[in-house]
């Protein structure tokens, strides 16, 4: 203890003191006691309307506010039945009763007064008819939509002999979105916690150890949904399915991370040091510089999507900002003093004991960091020209949104019925356009929109004088020709707004469920161009601060976007002719970039700090050498985890969750055996000492002093400190 700084003497000393720690140990249990129940509530406090996931400028947003003043928010649910040889009388007479039974519905937003239909597809000899059920949204918001379908079935039911009966429209959409979700966050918790179980076991052999970063993972979790619960409520934090359910992932991840780390270094010290209290110390001081930048890393990282345009993006930012660090406060202060309670029998059976060999200088990874020291810049110029060719998939990247047909794993009821809608009705029924224009250019803004190929003429409401009205506006709505969430759909939004636009004094405005798409996807993509620089910059900086160096900054950023762009390349390759998925979503990169580079860099953090120690006494050709040897366990566990759980994301039934949990485990799989462990290692060892450069290591490392000048074999430092 008397070795470490003044600095992080008194931290180390509260979580490492003989009696301090048990201190360390209450105070979290408190925190557990008091979290636990606030932390289970997290998901009332979810925001899943459209405004939590729309870009907050945006003219759907705008027309979204404005049409509440106008009526309540509503969301059409469109029961569809469909005969291919035409409805049969009996058919008919059914669809009046379930037109009788809907009229009396009073729960769930569902007013039977509003009920719309039924419509036939042609005025003799039908083959299908649509009955429209608005769904109103109230205090419950999107969480009723799911009951309110559910009510809609018990009345109409599942068809038959010959007879099809489907809900889709947006309410059915909607509410097989809801199904989806439903139960993520237990999903992913039972899924993240299955793969850190038999992660720990592989990793450490040992049945006793792996308890003790699980609890505090657990820990940690519950007490970062506690304080994102208690901002939502308070706050105004934006917090929806997507952001809780990355958090359980993060947490995860990054928490279990962290332990590896810690324990592996806490290992190396049991080794060389009697007293455990004092190893678990020196573990801290040398470890914990690493850990925190990792963690700060991914922090920061997560705080930049603040200035994204999409509130779902900026919204996951401080979600995940607070889960990393309240999982990085976690694993430096209630994990080692765990350890420290239960002390070295917590290995079992494969307990550290003082003086004993430390297993790392005859390693697999030793002898990789031999054969790589032979001909390091072969190694790297071959490695990275695999990884360029294996980037070549980039080219069948589709990010350009995913249809609601594409979206789900399976094919849902509301899916189905949209498609067979699409045979006998426009294909926009059920989703129209929104327009809110003043009311004296009412009728000419009518007459524009229904002027367009893309929108049905008949059924604007402005010209009959039947459009509502608010404070010398009126809103009305548009059916559209082609599917809502069409590319030619999406055009028709564009025409129409370049054409109201231009009507003078009009000030109209178009929304809806097309809009809003098309407002996401170009937020998205400015997002992309803005969130990805400055996440770089920040991960830059980070690294320069740790290493004090540019050089090696520099070659870690590159070595990452190498990899980030193999992993895009490997998965899209993976999406189209192994999983036959559509497309991706327009946030598929900017999610799988950040939490690749923020995530992605931890290893070489992890690395190359490793590298700067040792390098100050041996040498930075034999420090590569020795670091390799001495993380490469630990961090290609800590890969294996953290892909394990992002790829526990795979197991809801949403294409895009599949596709991000897919491509971020697969890119740190490549950062854990290939980038880190080959790359950047055959890359320090031809660079040299410069890597350091401008720091004096550049000038004058452990080489000038009697270290080894070239590795020939793994030293790992047996230096107290």
């Amino acid at each position: 203890m008397r070795q470490l700084d003044t600095g992080k003497r008194t931290a180390i000393r509260l979580v490492c003191g003989r009696r301090s720690k048990w201190l360390v140990v209450l105070l979290w249990l408190v925190v557990l006691v008091i979290a636990a129940p606030f932390g289970t509530k997290l998901n009332d406090a979810q925001d899943n309307d459209a405004q939590s996931w729309l870009p907050g400028t945006a003219e759907s947003t705008q027309v979204l506010d404005l049409s509440e003043k106008f009526r309540p928010e509503q969301i059409p649910a469109v029961v569809v039945y469909a005969r291919a040889r035409g409805l049969t009388e009996a058919d008919r007479r059914q669809i009046a009763e379930d037109v009788r039974r809907l009229s009396s519905l009073r729960d769930h937003g569902i007013r039977g007064a509003e009920i719309r239909g039924p419509v036939f597809d042609r005025p003799t000899a039908p083959r299908a008819a649509q009955i429209l059920v608005p769904i109103t949204m109230d205090a419950a918001g999107w969480q009723q939509i799911g009951p309110a379908v559910d009510s809609v079935r018990a009345e109409v039911g599942e068809g038959g002999h010959g007879l099809a009966v489907h809900i889709t429209g947006p309410g059915g959409t909607s509410a097989d979105f809801s199904k989806a979700f439903e139960g993520i966050d237990s999903t992913l918790l039972f899924s993240a916690m299955a793969v850190v179980v038999v992660m720990l076991l592989l990793t450490y052999r040992s049945p006793t150890l792996l308890f003790v970063p699980l609890l505090g993972v657990v820990v940690a979790l519950f007490t970062a949904q506690a304080l994102i619960y208690l901002l939502a409520r308070h706050a105004g934090l934006t917090v929806n399915g997507q952001s809780a359910g990355i958090l359980t992932v993060l947490v995860f991840g990054a928490g279990t991370d962290y332990a590896l780390l810690l324990v592996a270094r806490y290992r190396e010290e049991l080794r060389r040091h009697e007293d455990r209290h004092e190893a678990m110390a020196l573990a801290l001081h040398r470890a914990g510089p690493a850990v925190l930048a990792s963690g700060a890393t991914v922090v920061l990282s997560m705080l930049v999507l603040l200035v994204a345009e999409m509130n779902s993006t900026r919204g996951l930012g401080p979600v995940a900002a607070i889960g990393v660090t309240v999982a990085l406060g976690v694993m430096l202060t209630l994990f080692p003093a765990l350890l420290l309670v239960f002390g070295r029998w917590i290995f079992w059976p494969a307990i550290p004991h003082f003086g004993s060999a430390d297993p790392t200088e005859r390693g697999v990874w030793a002898r990789l960091g031999r054969r790589i020291a032979r001909r390091p810049r072969l190694v790297w110029s071959v490695t990275a020209g695999v990884l360029v060719v294996l980037s070549l998939g980039l080219f069948q990247l589709r990010a350009d949104g995913i249809a609601n047909a594409d979206a789900f794993t399976g094919r849902p009821d509301s899916i189905v019925g949209q498609e067979v809608s699409a045979r006998y009705f426009p294909a926009g029924t059920g989703d129209p356009l929104v327009i809110v224009a003043d009311r004296a250019r009412g009728a000419q803004v009518g007459r524009v929109v229904a002027a367009d190929r893309g929108v049905v003429p008949t059924g604007i409401g402005v010209p009959a004088g039947t459009a509502p009205e608010y404070r010398g506006r009126v809103l009305f709505e548009a059916t559209m020709r082609d599917p809502a969430d069409s590319a030619a759909a999406k055009a028709t939004v564009r025409r129409v707004r370049a054409a109201v636009h231009a009507v003078p004094d009009a000030d109209a405005r178009v929304g809806g469920g097309t809009a809003a798409l098309l407002d996401m996807e170009d937020a998205q993509a400015h997002d992309n161009y803005l969130v990805i620089p400055l996440v770089l910059t920040v991960v830059l900086l980070v690294l320069g601060l740790l290493l004090r160096a540019l050089v090696a900054p520099l070659l870690l950023i590159g070595t990452v976007m190498l990899s980030l762009a193999c992993a895009l390349g490997l998965s899209t390759l993976a999406f189209r002719h192994l999983f036959d998925y559509a497309g991706e979503d327009v946030a598929f990169p900017l999610f799988v970039f950040v939490f690749l580079v923020a995530l992605g860099i931890d290893y070489n953090i992890f690395l190359t700090t490793r590298v700067r120690e040792e390098a100050a006494r041996e040498g930075t050709g034999a420090a590569v050498v020795t670091a390799l040897a001495a993380t490469g366990a630990v961090i290609t566990s800590a890969g294996l985890v953290l892909a394990g759980t992002f790829a526990a994301l795979g197991t809801l039934p949403m294409v895009g969750f599949a596709e991000i949990g897919f491509a971020v485990a697969l890119g740190v799989l490549l950062d854990t055996f290939v980038v880190r462990s080959v790359l950047v290692t055959s890359l320090f060892l031809d660079v040299g000492r410069t890597v350091w450069w401008p720091n004096g290591l550049a000038r004058r490392d452990g080489s000038d002093h009697g270290g080894a000048t070239a590795p020939s074999g793994p030293t790992v430092s047996r230096s107290a400190g």
